[in-house]
C-alpha cells in the first residue's frame, strides 16, 4: 500500500511578523528652557542668539531631504520640542549636534527624546503574499522566498514614497505619544495569529480614516531604537480632534485590549521667524 505524504497546513507556514516598509529617520527632542538665565541677558545679546538659531532653523525647516520643526510645548513636561525628519540616523545625529552647537543651547536642558523611523505595516498584503508563497511550496526564508519578499517590499516602498518621506505638516498643533502592544501573560498581541492581527488593525484603521482631512497621522517604529515600540504624531489645526480621535480609537479591540500608552506631548507650531517672539514670552502666531 502506498502512502501519501500530507502537506503541512499553510497557516503553520505563514511567518508571524508582518512586513514593513520604512522611510525617514525621526528624532523628537523635548527641551526645558532656562528662563531665569535668559531674562538676565542684555537685549542685544538675546538678539544675536536668536538670529543665529533662526538662521539654522530656517534652513532645517526648508530642507528638501528631511525637514525640522519647532513646537512650543504645553504643560510641565517641557518648553520646546524639536522634530527632525532625515534620510538616516547619521543625518539625525548631525541635526542634533547642530542644535547643540547653537549659543541658544546654553539655555536648553534636555527633558527627554524619542528615536524612531517612519513605518508602514503591511498586514493585509503580508498575509496575502505569505499564503501565495506557501501555496507555491516555497519554504519560508529560503533564498527564493527572500528574493520575492524583497522585490515586493521595493514595489510597496516606491508606491508609498509620499507617505514614507513626507514633509512635516504645517498644522498649528501636534500631539506626540509613544505606545506598545500588550505582551503580558493574560493578553499578548504577539501570540495572536497574523490574520487575526491583520483583521484588528484593519478595523483600527477604519476609525482613523473617518478623520481624514481633520488630522494627519504619522506612525514611526522604534523597536530596538527606544523604550517603546511605536511613536505616533498627530497634526491638526484644531487640538480637540486629538481627543476625539484617540478616544474613539480606545473602543476598538486592538486599543481596548492590547494598547499601552506613554506620555503625551502637545505643542504649538513655532516657525523660525517667530522664535524671537516666543523667547520674549509671546505665544506663536
Amino acid at each position: 500500500m502506498s502512502t501519501t505524504r500530507t502537506r503541512p497546513q499553510i497557516a503553520a507556514e505563514i511567518p508571524a511578523m508582518p512586513l514593513t516598509v520604512e522611510g525617514y529617520s525621526v528624532l523628537h527632542q523635548m527641551m526645558r528652557f532656562r528662563w531665569s538665565a535668559w531674562r538676565q541677558l542684555r537685549a542685544s545679546f538675546k538678539t544675536e542668539i536668536v538670529h543665529q538659531a533662526a538662521g539654522l532653523l530656517s534652513r532645517m525647516e526648508q530642507n528638501a531631504n528631511g525637514q525640522s520643526a519647532l513646537y512650543s510645548l504645553l504643560g510641565h513636561k517641557g518648553d520646546l520640542m524639536f522634530v527632525h525628519f532625515r534620510q538616516s540616523f547619521d543625518e539625525l545625529n548631525r541635526a542634533e549636534l547642530q542644535i547643540s552647537n547653537l549659543r541658544l543651547s546654553d539655555y536648553l536642558e534636555p527633558a527627554t527624546s524619542y528615536l524612531s523611523v517612519i513605518e508602514l505595516g503591511l498586514y493585509e498584503s503580508s498575509v496575502k503574499i505569505y499564503r501565495e508563497l506557501a501555496e507555491q511550496g516555497l519554504e519560508s526564508h529560503s533564498e527564493q522566498w527572500k528574493q520575492i519578499i524583497a522585490e515586493t517590499l521595493q514595489r510597496q516602498k516606491e508606491a508609498m514614497r509620499p507617505r514614507l518621506f513626507p514633509d512635516i505638516p504645517k498644522s498649528r498643533y501636534v500631539s506626540f505619544y509613544p505606545m506598545d502592544r500588550r505582551r503580558g501573560e493574560d493578553k499578548n498581541w504577539y501570540t495572536l495569529p497574523i490574520a487575526e492581527r491583520a483583521r484588528q488593525m484593519n478595523e483600527h484603521g477604519l476609525v482613523g480614516r473617518r478623520y481624514a482631512g481633520e488630522v494627519k497621522q504619522i506612525i514611526t517604529g522604534s523597536i530596538g531604537f527606544d523604550d517603546w515600540e511605536w511613536g505616533v504624531d498627530l497634526f491638526a489645526d484644531d487640538p480637540l480632534v486629538f481627543k476625539k480621535l484617540i478616544y474613539e480609537m480606545r473602543f476598538d479591540e486592538v486599543s481596548a485590549v492590547y494598547a499601552q500608552f506613554g506620555h503625551f506631548y502637545v505643542g504649538v507650531r513655532c516657525p523660525w521667524c517667530n522664535l524671537g517672539k516666543l523667547l520674549n514670552g509671546e505665544a506663536p502666531e
